[in-house]
């Protein structure tokens, strides 16, 4: 049988907590049923810091709300709504919220689907950074200077993180749907993982519908053809992230995705 869909809902339990104040909820993994991705939605309290660590992966961090400092081997970045930093495998990193009235919500995203992390002494001097060089391991694109382009009629869309921007083992950005705006059906040759940030969404997936909102997320499996439609009348966004180097999607009929579509629809939701 082919794998299904996994549909999880941001409203659901933390999944654990990574350090006192630090809750994770893990949005698609491995043990979900995902292939080579992990998504997560990290929830930092006031004041709260995550120590010094690291990865065998990849990891991408979005901030959802709020603002972040990221630390990089004592490289100091501030990071506000959508920015993105990419950290490589092996590579030692922190990450505070600064603010001492509200709470920070970060999505992150892993190159692997058994997300492991190793603490690391933090031994690096702090220097102050507002961008990233070719020197850097790190890359950081800020939200409000990628490129906007339209992939489909008023569907805007930002890449913020993929090969030629220096990931490896992740691509992904921002999209934005005006009312009535859609994608057209398609599959990709590497699983998905899609989060609502803003508004309300229809995923149609070979057959059957969802709506998510509030950071829900849909992670699709590689070769299921799928869509999002925006059927209210505000805008609906998201952060999308592909388990490859650079997006490419092949496109099929709408049919395929549209209800009655003939798949053995077993899906997993959390």
């Amino acid at each position: 049988m082919s794998r299904m869909e996994i549909i999880t809902r941001a409203d659901g339990p933390a999944t654990a907590q990574l350090a006192p104040g630090v809750d994770v909820r893990i949005m698609a993994t491995g043990s979900m049923g995902a292939v080579g991705v992990t998504t997560s939605l990290a929830t930092f309290g006031t004041g709260s810091e995550l120590p010094y660590h690291q990865h065998p992966f990849s990891e991408v961090i979005v901030v959802i709300s709020g603002e972040a400092l990221v630390m990089v081997e004592g490289r100091r970045y501030t990071l506000r709504p959508f920015d993105a930093v990419h950290i490589p495998a092996g590579t030692p990193h922190a990450v505070r919220n600064p603010s001492t009235e509200c709470q920070a919500v970060l999505h992150s995203s892993f190159a692997s689907e058994t997300p492991t992390r190793e603490s690391v002494s933090n031994s690096f001097a702090v220097v102050d950074c507002t961008e990233t060089t070719h020197q850097t391991p790190e890359s950081l694109i800020r939200f409000g200077e990628a490129p906007v382009y339209e992939l489909a009629p008023k569907a805007y869309f930002r890449d913020l993180f993929a090969r030629r921007f220096g990931s490896r083992g992740l691509c992904g950005g921002y999209g934005l749907f005006e009312p009535g705006a859609s994608l057209p059906c398609h599959f990709h040759a590497y699983d998905e993982s899609i989060t609502i940030v803003t508004g309300e969404a229809v995923c149609q997936v070979a057959g059957k519908e969802y709506l998510l909102s509030g950071c829900g997320t849909a992670c699709i499996p590689k070769g299921r053809r799928h869509r999002f439609l925006n059927h209210s009348d505000r805008p609906m966004a998201m952060i999308w992230v592909y388990a490859g180097d650079e997006p490419e999607r092949t496109i099929v009929d709408a049919c395929y995705c549209q209800s009655g579509a003939a798949a053995d629809n077993q899906t997993s939701e959390v």
